[in-house]
């Protein structure tokens, strides 16, 4: 079995071993880019095509002798699921691979911006604490975790996860049910949620029912000194709406990992640098250097149980 991993740059930086995958394939190549015009020349004559964010549309699929897609990734939009499937061609994803490194970047994220770490940064940088009159600055009040309201949107397991690092903090969890839709028991509505929430972290997927979820109607019903937490995808949140709100003083802050386009090649509203009480981080809640080792011995697991004849983490 030949396998070609076209954009192996996107899980490492030289500190991801694949050994695991050259221990179950016959023949590896790794490629740490592949541009769109080069792909086709780069499957040609291998059985396994392993990618993270190459698009793998019907054209490709075609390609004679692909018999498996293997992802480095959960999502697979970037592949043609019909044409695969048409063709008898298997997918395969991996999962649950970063739970633990997403719920640490949410706090990460939640907590520098509760404490206003990037104020008292620049007030240091500013000299303010060597003129002060006492021992300490208090020009940034902030709370407590402990009593708040962590809204969760998107109860899987990174839901799951955050929810449960929040409890540990002592705040209060409330679980959102799917927007228009009447609370579940253990649910609370969609805007009771918004409403309420002191901290609203979102953990859901890109479809058409949530795209733009989190919309200028959607912040307006949220706490003025609430905090929004975005590691899932750009495409729920109403960027322009988000800036805005930001920089109204309308949202106490927010802290996003995800944009709408990856990389930002048009640009963006929340990368304008006036923006108060933002931070923006390029993609990394996922990519603890663990989590990414892991999800390389998912793939190699997904590619030994389909050698084997067995279905492991297969789309298709």
């Amino acid at each position: 079995m030949k396998a070609v991993f076209l954009d192996f740059a996107t899980v490492s930086h030289d500190d991801i071993d694949p050994a695991p995958l050259r221990d179950v394939v016959d023949e590896l190549v790794i490629h740490d880019v592949s541009p769109p015009e080069s792909m086709a020349s780069r499957i040609s004559g291998f059985d396994v095509v392993i990618t993270n964010k190459c698009r793998i549309d019907a054209g490709l699929l075609a390609t004679p002798g692909l018999c498996h897609v293997a992802l480095v990734a959960t999502g697979y939009n970037n592949v043609d699921i019909e044409a695969a499937r048409a063709r008898g061609i298997a997918v395969s994803n991996i999962r649950d691979y970063c739970t633990a490194a997403v719920a640490q970047h949410v706090y990460c994220l939640l907590l520098a911006l509760n404490q206003r770490l990037d104020g008292y940064r620049e007030l240091l940088r500013e000299g303010a604490w060597k003129r002060a009159a006492q021992f300490t600055l208090l020009d940034f009040p902030f709370h407590e975790l402990a009593g708040r309201r962590l809204g969760i949107i998107g109860y899987g397991n990174l839901g799951r996860a955050v929810a449960g690092i929040g409890e540990a903090f002592g705040m209060e969890v409330m679980i959102a049910e799917r927007k228009d839709a009447p609370p579940r028991n253990g649910r609370v509505a969609f805007e009771t949620v918004l409403r309420e929430a002191d901290v609203i972290s979102l953990h859901c997927p890109l479809t058409p029912e949530t795209s733009g979820m989190i919309d200028a109607a959607a912040l307006a019903l949220m706490k003025p000194d609430a905090l929004l937490i975005n590691t899932a995808r750009g495409g729920l949140v109403d960027e322009q709406a988000l800036a805005d709100a930001l920089r109204a003083g309308r949202l106490g802050g927010a802290g996003i990992d995800v944009l709408s386009e990856e990389p930002p090649l048009n640009g963006n509203p929340l990368l304008d640098t006036d923006i108060p009480n933002l931070i923006v981080t390029p993609h990394i809640a996922w990519a603890a250097r663990e989590a990414r080792q892991r999800g390389i011995a998912q793939v190699a697991e997904n590619l030994r149980a389909w050698r084997a004849g067995e279905s492991l983490r297969r789309v298709v």
